[in-house]
């Protein structure tokens, strides 16, 4: 039973992880019908990108602790953090957490109930 959440839980991250970039750009271009990405600097594409992982992992630890309240907790903090890059491009960095953390979440909630559940053969 223990390799089967063992193996849930590191299957939730790189999942969530190697995902994560890919549905944030795909959503962020269907909602601004062209591509968002394109519009930032190089930097800032950079900066996200590892902003944007570290959010992953944070969510997907907080969703799999049971640790919901934490989210909105980090989602508020980097709200505050991120002001003045919100205000110049809101679509891409609010719009993009937005996407991001639901993401991790949704695959949190997936994989805490796959852990709950688990199949007849796997203890």
């Amino acid at each position: 039973m223990i390799f089967y959440q063992t193996g849930l839980g590191v299957l939730a991250y790189v999942l969530t992880l190697a995902l994560s970039g890919w549905v944030v750009k795909r959503v962020l271009n269907m909602i601004s019908h062209r591509d968002v990405v394109a519009q930032v600097s190089a930097a800032e594409r950079d900066a996200g990108f590892i902003i944007g992982k570290c959010e992953n992992i944070l969510t997907l630890t907080f969703v799999l602790s049971g640790e919901l309240t934490a989210v909105s907790l980090f989602f508020a903090a980097k709200g505050l953090i991120r002001k003045e890059d919100i205000r110049q491009n809101s679509l891409y960095f609010l719009a993009g957490t937005l996407v991001n953390i639901t993401f991790s979440t949704l695959m949190g909630l997936l994989f805490r109930l796959l852990i709950a559940h688990p199949p007849g053969w796997a203890g």
